[in-house]
């Protein structure tokens, strides 16, 4: 037995009083932590190193790597948790053992509501009962609601404010549908794979930018009363081998104790922070122990380290085991109880493999966060606006609102990146005629319910885009038969209506007295000289479920380049799910003008229009960069997959640590051709004044040391500095810049981003933005001290536009 197992086997009536006990297993967790990552490691590299190493086919050769971290530590009703837990005991303490397991597991439902998942009520205590439903991007398999722009596009936008609107407006349809708790946001995967399939529902692989729009998007959705389920917990980073298929097991994302800080854990932190009162734990292994059975990260990282008062709830089918995932912090499964709980766990608790006090903790902690959302008063029937079939008799539940127009409207808007212009080509100027080519510029032939792919986000792809290859199916990377508004699988959502850009420009046209060509289809269409702009609009499509199989596709570079040489003013437009390269054709002289729509949702050509013609002033930023080669990605372009002696059990190492994406480029010395936060605007900006002041009379001592609350010890939030910059508008129209603060931590990356504020500036208009450094924003993780290191030291201070554009630059002495 290890120093963890004795300091932590007690019995189970502890739970009374969890706070000495769980102090003091925290404790030999932290020591025992690194000790049995380095002997898993160590035993690992030796399987590694035996020359003609056979298939592993014994689960047994991995023990070791991720530590055990026991009993699961009670919720206590931290903070504004209080109130909650004490009604919640109340309630639970009223429960018989069947009721309380019953609150664990979901049942089958499907008849009669579209809810992802049920809790059911139990009537005689009057617990309505839960709905569970995707997603992060608004309401899913539903009518009467709307398509907000994805995740990416809130990324994009590098607006806390916008983001937090778009939350408050789709919490409200959820709210209205009947629905407690809200499948989102997306901060696993973080975006560590460039071709990962779901990366287009977080924001950014970048963990700051990340986690500060996921705690602005957690705040809003559950300021209506709603629930956030933060996903997928943790290091979900690729979509092969996500699950366990026939004797192969999920694939392991083997991740250092630091790294797993720095980059993994922090917008989860943010978010914990942030009062999220549940997270979803992931398919993939973590250091191949099952993302819902893993000690270390849900009992460990999670419930002790950042406090979590909140549920665990696993994806869906993603529990592969009974008492384990139990004990080591699982608190409801999904989509049903069976076959590992249910009347299993009941009997677990009789015959002594579970302690009753972890179901009551399971019990008490969901109740807890349905009390704390209010969802015990006046909260609408469960799954009232999710019939099971549309095209039966149901009850008409109007989500959307006319309220929320502008803001979805905005955050379309916003999801623009423009990244190339010269010549003047935007904004158009009173164009006589407009070619319009590429298959994303129209709308999807079909979306009626039940229509191919009209729930899951796949109405735009064709039969031509998913090609039969025996039991498999080779995916293309474009969807050609119309526009992208979000990307594919349980992420999507469901428009009200479409604008299409050809829609959108077609008004325009009309209202404009322009002319139009169009060609929808052809690779090398024909084109008018006399054209005074020829707009190509292509897409790079990415669901759930697959992983894309590259980053640019040769049928769409040919169709620009061929416009491209028979007029002379081509402007690209992509709606795109993540990074696509465009050296294929970006230094051809007649492409003068190139935007990163990426995922717009319903109101995607209008807000495509309106920045054309200038209506608008485009202010989007990249979430992440664009190399000038797939070979600039080095490993991490695509996902692992079984080889080797790992055919059984894929092995993903994530040994580059924190050094992704700029990160990375910075290390390497690469020029990407477009820089995270780069992006255009119809006017300029210039930055002056940087002011870099420390806090006079803060704690700099090396480690935080104050309680812990939701998110971590308290004092990681403490403000030791605070800078300043001014930002003046030096162009002749209005316009709204990202102002962007990046620190060199000592002995880290080069620069890591620690702020970002978006004014909106009139022509001449001078602001100053103000940023705060934490503690948290200034440490790294000391992997012996198991604690949030702040290094004595000189910190380097830079302001700018983008992450390779920091004019201003100062200093921070620690």
């Amino acid at each position: 037995m290890n120093v963890s197992s004795i300091l932590c086997a007690i019995p189970s009536d502890v739970h009374q009083s969890p706070t000495t006990y769980t102090s003091l297993c925290a404790i030999s967790n932290m020591l025992t932590a690194s000790l049995y990552y380095l002997a898993g490691l160590a035993a690992w590299v030796g399987v590694i190193g035996t020359a003609a190493q056979s298939i592993i086919t014994d689960d047994t050769e991995f023990y070791g790597q991720s530590p055990p971290v026991y009993p699961s530590p009670g919720g206590i009703g931290l903070g504004d948790w209080a109130d909650s837990y004490t009604k919640a005991r109340a309630l639970v303490a009223q429960m018989t053992l069947d009721e309380k397991v019953n609150l664990t597991g979901g049942i089958e439902a499907d008849s009669y509501t579209s809810c992802s998942g049920i809790i059911p009520p139990i009537e005689r205590l009057n617990f309505t009962g839960l709905c569970l439903s995707d997603a992060g991007n608004g309401v899913r398999t539903t009518n009467f609601a709307s398509s907000w722009a994805s995740g990416i596009s809130v990324g994009a936008s590098w607006n806390r404010e916008l983001a937090y609107m778009r939350a408050v407006g789709m919490a409200g349809e959820f709210r209205t549908k009947g629905v407690h708790i809200a499948l989102g946001p997306v901060v696993g995967p973080l975006g560590r794979i460039t071709t990962s399939g779901r990366n287009w529902e977080g924001f950014s692989n970048d963990p700051y930018l990340c986690g500060a729009l996921a705690y602005d998007t957690v705040q809003g959705i559950q300021s209506v009363g709603v629930a956030t389920s933060v996903k997928h917990f943790i290091a979900n980073e690729q979509e092969t081998n996500r699950n366990p298929e026939g004797n192969v097991t999920a694939v392991s994302s083997n991740i250092d104790d630091k790294t797993m800080h720095e980059l993994y854990l922090w917008p989860f932190q943010d978010a914990v922070k942030a009062g999220t009162v549940n997270i979803m734990c992931s398919y993939n292994r973590v250091n191949n122990s099952y993302g819902c059975a893993n000690s270390e990260t849900l009992n460990g990282l999670l419930k002790t380290e950042l406090g979590f008062q909140g549920f665990v709830v696993s994806d869906w089918w993603a529990q592969h085991a009974g008492v384990a995932t139990a004990l080591a912090g699982l608190d409801m499964t999904m989509p049903y109880a069976t076959p590992f709980w249910s009347s299993n766990l009941a009997e677990a608790v009789n015959n002594g493999s579970v302690p009753e006090s972890r179901i009551d903790d399971m019990a008490t902690r969901i109740i807890a966060a349905w009390y704390k959302m209010g969802q015990d008063a006046s909260f609408p029937a469960i799954g009232q606006g999710m019939p099971g079939d549309l095209t039966k008799p149901h009850q008409r539940v109007i989500a959307k609102s006319p309220s929320n127009k502008e803001i979805l409207l905005q955050g379309a808007v916003e999801s623009h990146v423009l990244l190339k212009n010269i010549n003047n080509a935007l904004p158009l100027k009173s164009p006589k005629l407009i070619s319009l080519f590429g298959y994303s510029a129209k709308s999807f032939d079909q979306y009626t319910p039940g229509s191919g792919g009209w729930n899951g986000g796949q109405e735009s792809l064709a039969p031509a885009d998913l090609i039969p290859n025996g039991d498999d199916v080779i995916h293309t990377q474009i969807a050609v038969n119309g526009t992208l508004i979000s990307g594919g699988g349980s992420g999507a959502n469901m428009p009200a209506y479409v604008s299409s850009p050809a829609q959108a420009l077609s008004l325009r046209a009309y209202e404009d007295d322009t002319n139009m060509w169009w060609d929808f289809h052809s690779g090398n269409p024909h084109v008018d000289q006399s054209s005074d702009a020829c707009i190509v609009i292509g897409n790079a499509f990415a669901s759930e479920g697959w992983d894309r199989v590259g980053l640019h596709d040769d049928f769409t570079d040919a169709l620009i380049n061929n416009v491209a040489s028979h007029c002379s003013n081509t402007i690209v437009v992509f709606h795109n799910a993540g990074v696509r390269l465009v050296d294929q054709f970006i230094e051809h002289p007649n492409v003068t003008a190139l935007i990163f729509a990426h995922l717009p949702g319903q109101d995607s050509g209008r807000a495509l229009t309106s920045i054309l013609y200038g209506d608008v002033n485009p202010s989007g930023k990249l979430p992440y960069s664009i190399p000038r080669n797939e070979s600039d990605f080095g490993a991490l372009q695509n996902e692992t997959k079984p080889d080797g002696i790992y055919e059984l059990f894929p092995q993903s190492d994530f040994s580059e640590g924190v050094y992704i994406d700029y990160r990375a480029f910075d290390a390497k010395n690469i020029t990407p051709r477009y820089e995270f936060g780069f992006g255009l605007s119809y006017t300029t900006f210039s930055f002056s004044g940087l002011q870099v002041v420390a806090v006079e009379g803060t704690d700099t001592s090396s480690y935080p040391s104050m309680p812990i609350v939701e998110g971590g010890r308290g004092d990681l939030w403490d403000v030791l500095a605070k800078v300043s910059a001014t930002v003046t508008n030096t162009g002749s129209v209005a316009g709204a810049e990202v102002a962007q603060l990046y620190v060199g931590i000592p002995n880290g990356p080069v620069k890591q981003l620690r702020g970002f504020a978006k004014p909106v500036l009139e022509p001449g208009e001078a602001t100053v933005v103000d940023f705060e450094l934490t503690r948290r924003d200034l440490s790294t993780w000391d992997v012996v001290a198991q604690n949030w290191l702040l290094q004595e030291g000189d910190y380097a201070i830079l302001v700018g536009s983008s992450s390779r554009d920091l004019p201003l630059t100062g200093n921070l002495t620690i």
